[in-house]
Parts: structure tokens; sequence; C-alpha cells
């Protein structure tokens, strides 16, 4: 594995289940998850000592998921070389991690499930590395000084976990009838690369995939090289804007490839699984009419391609908005395409700080849903919004469960309340602030956070600033009270007019 080619450098840059975007791992079975063995011992023991150094820290203090992620330091670049044989059903990689230390380190963690680690080095220099459950420590031959950018270097193989929560959803490595797919939403990313799996912590990526010659291999961002060897080919991905682990995706299959460009003249890449094709005979066409739309409706589109992977996966029950490329397990709908592909705007650009903040992606992408239809001949959103306050609308069982600014587990993350009630929240806000200002309001959020992370807090200043309104009462009832509200219409802040 040493040998292994690595992608090339990355340029540095700044239920209705089938509508839901993830299924949610618990935190116990997260915290549960054993790993296999590795070398080096101890990662704490006989670490060189520099003035002031100290270990990381597991976790970056989320309230949801307090062991997810790691402190002092932020990750670059993720460059991964991997090599799978979906026949063995075996792994093998090599990360890369390019990060800035916040604080001197003597050992840092990175989250990873399962596999076995080979040999690590960081600077160029061996490691130790240490395993406990989902965390792996590494201890350089030479702390870290405050403020350095480093290498890290991690050599691992095995059989990627796939990772099942309470409500039965799948994530991580799950096997497909003829190859495999990496979801990892929540915390599915970890079973096949090591990484600082938060969030908060975005990061370019190049991802080379070497699979048997015949089957094809789709990531994140653009294909920027295909080559066969010994009868296994290398597909090499760029993902320049900065990404969210839980975004970033392989798909292995015997894919049949749709390359076109939108009316904009943006690159589309489409996969779609044989079993799919009938059914999925327009998906190039429904991207470039969607994309489109929601350029016109929310501002420039983020990034430098748009694309779609269209799986046979029965039973997985979801898709998700992994950047550039929306994974479908079957041939979607057109409002699904809608709602998967607002999440490039909501979501894969602008990105919740934290986990509790996930309103910010899956109702915003719900009231996407509503805006298509309203100009659609469908229904208006207010009709759309009635329904779901009545109880009539297909999608509105248990929207009233919890806040959706405050889900209570992490099993919850991905509940009605953080869609429906989500994006009633947002329709309320438009007919307080009308919508000029409303729309006004979603692009300078867009524009404002752009490949960034932010939170519910700084979405309601943006609101009351844009607006001149004091919208207080109008989140503490939608957005942070419990139950269903008495009033429908229930809606302004002291200072508003209604």
């Amino acid at each position: 594995m040493d040998d292994e080619p690595l992608a090339p450098e990355p340029h540095r840059v700044a239920p209705r289940p089938v509508r839901r975007s993830s299924r949610v791992l618990p935190g116990v079975l997260l915290l549960a998850l054993c790993a296999t063995g590795c070398t080096g011992g101890s990662g704490a023991q006989g670490a060189a000592e520099a003035s002031g150094a100290g270990a990381g820290t597991a976790g970056v203090g989320d309230a949801l998921f307090p062991r997810l992620g790691n402190g002092g330091y932020d990750v670059r670049s993720y460059r991964l070389a991997l090599d799978y044989t979906p026949a063995s059903r075996r792994l093998k990689g090599t990360a890369r991690i390019t990060a800035r230390t916040d604080r001197a380190l003597r050992s840092f963690h990175l989250d990873l499930a399962g596999l076995r680690v080979r040999k690590a080095t960081v600077n160029g220099r061996p490691a130790k590395a240490a395993r406990s459950g989902t965390e792996l420590v590494l201890t350089p031959a030479s702390a870290l000084p405050k403020g350095r950018t480093f290498t890290a270097t991690v050599v691992y193989d095995g059989k990627p976990k796939t990772l099942t929560g309470e409500d039965t959803g799948k994530e991580g490595w799950i096997r497909t009838d003829d190859g495999a797919a990496a979801l990892g939403e929540p915390t599915g990313s970890m079973t096949w690369f090591p990484g600082n799996h938060h969030p908060s912590d975005k990061a370019a990526y190049d991802i080379a995939v070497t699979v048997p010659e015949g089957y094809t291999a789709v990531s994140n961002g653009e294909l920027k090289g295909r080559q066969t060897r010994d009868r296994r080919t290398t597909f090499r991905w760029h993902m320049g804007e900065p990404m969210a682990s839980y975004l970033a995706t392989v798909a292995i299959g015997r894919f049949d490839v749709r390359t076109t460009t939108t009316g904009k003249g943006l690159p589309v890449y489409v996969a779609v699984d044989p079993t799919e094709a009938d059914r999925a005979k327009n998906i190039t066409d429904q991207v470039d009419d969607v994309i489109t739309w929601e350029t016109r409706t929310f501002g420039p589109y983020p990034f430098s391609s748009t694309g779609a992977v269209v799986d046979h996966l029965p039973g997985l029950g979801y898709a998700l908005e992994t950047q550039t490329k929306p994974y479908f397990d079957a041939a979607p709908d057109k409002t699904l395409v809608v709602h998967e592909l607002a999440h490039q705007w909501f979501g894969d650009s602008v990105t919740p700080r934290a986990w509790k903040d996930m309103w910010l992606n899956e109702g915003f992408a719900t009231y996407a849903e509503w805006l298509w239809e309203e100009d659609h001949d469908g229904r208006t959103a207010q009709q759309i919004f009635d329904d779901f306050y009545d109880g009539t609308d297909d999608e509105s069982e248990g929207i009233w469960d919890f806040p959706p600014a405050n889900p209570p587990s992490v099993a919850s993350v991905s509940d009605p309340p953080v869609y429906g009630r989500g994006a009633m929240v947002l329709h309320q806000l438009r007919r307080t602030v009308g919508d000029k200002t409303f729309f006004s309001i979603l692009r300078t959020w867009l524009k404002d956070h752009r490949h960034g992370n932010a939170d519910t807090k700084q979405f309601i200043s943006l609101c009351e600033r844009k607006s001149g309104k004091d919208l207080t009462r109008l989140f503490d009832v939608w957005l942070y009270g419990k139950g269903k509200p008495e009033n429908r219409y229930d809606r302004p802040g002291r200072g508003s007019s209604q």
C-alpha cells in the first residue's frame, strides 16, 4: 500500500423517509463501536515534549454528538487514495491530511470506525498510533507548535462498516448489488477514512478510487483523470470548494454515465444504475431544470459542477445531498431532486456549525419544495402551510413533537419537525417581512456564509437586520416553542405590523 498513488495536490480554497436527507446513528452506538488493532502502542506515551504542548481533544463539544470531531487543529485538505474490490469487500486506503494547529499539540485525534491502521506518519516521520473506540490518536515524533501547518498520513485497510441506527437507517460503507456506496450523514464517513468528522471543519478533497476494470467510481466534484492498468481503473476526483466530511461520497458500480452541461454551461455528471435507467431516463433534464430554477430563486450555484448518482439500493429509504452529486437510492421524482439540489445551497455551501441547527438544512430544502410547487401550478406555499397546520398534508405527521431548533436527541435530527415545521418557520417569516425582504434575506445568507458555517442565532440576526423588525415572538413561537401554536397566523414580533 505504500506505493499507492495519491490524488493530485488539491487547490486551496477558502416518515416519508424517501424525502429525508439522512438517517441518524444514535450516540450510544457511536460510542460502542469497536476498533481493530493498529501499530504503535499508546499514543500518549513517549511523545516529544515542547513547552506548552498538550493533547488535542476528542470531540468539539457538539451538544448532540459530544465525541464527534476533534479539537486542536483545522483541516485544510484531504488526499484519499482508495482501492476497493467488490468481490472481497476489502478496502485499502491512504489518507493524507493537511491541517493547521490552533494550539501546540503533542498528540491529536482523528475519527475512524473499524479498519486496521498499518502505518502513520506526521510530516514524513513515523508517528505512534493508538485506538480507543472510534478515536485514533496520533503522537508525532516532535510536538507540533501552534499555528503551524502539518501533514498526517495514515495507511489502513479492512472491510469498512455499515452502521445501523435505532430507526433501522443505514450509513457508512453500504454494499450494493454491484458495488458499494459511502454515505456519511451524520457519522458514516469515519467508516472509510480517518478525519475530523464534524461539519464545522470543512476542507478541500482529492479522492482517487481504484476498482476492477468495468466498474465506475464516482465521487464529489470534477473527474480529473481516469487510467486503466493491469485490469484495474483509477478514477481521480477533485472537490475544490470546502466540504464537510459527511457530504463526501464514493459510489462504485457498473453505472451508465451521462455527461453534459446545463443551459448556463455548468458541467453535469450523472451516473445511473442500469436497473434504474428507464425510470431515470429524464434525470439529466431534471437536474438542468432544477438548477436553473434554484439559481434564479436563491442566487448563483455555489460549486464548479453538478450532477447526481441514481443507484439501485432497495430498502435504503432515503436520498442524501452529497456535495455536487446528490445520491438517490432509486430513480427520484422531481420534488426529491428539488430538495436534494436545494441542499447544495442550504447545507453544502452554508453548513450548520452544530448538528442541532439541522433545520437550517432541512427546513430550507423543504421550503424549496413548497416554492417549486407554487411556481409550477401546484398549491401555493400558503396552502401547503395550511395543510401542514391542519394535519392534512402527507408529510405533516409528527411535526409538533419538538421545536425545530432543539432536537432532543441524535435520533431526532432527521425527524418531521426539522423538515416540515422548519419550512413553516420560513413561511411565517416570509409572510411577516414580505417577499422582497424574504428573498433578499435568503440571498444575503447564502452570500455572507458561502462555503462556510453558520448557526441559527446568525440567521435570526440577519432577518431582523434586513427587515428592521423585532422578530422575537415569531421565532419564539414557531422555531423554539413547544407544541402546536394556537393561532396559525401568530407570527409577528414587537414592532412588526399585522
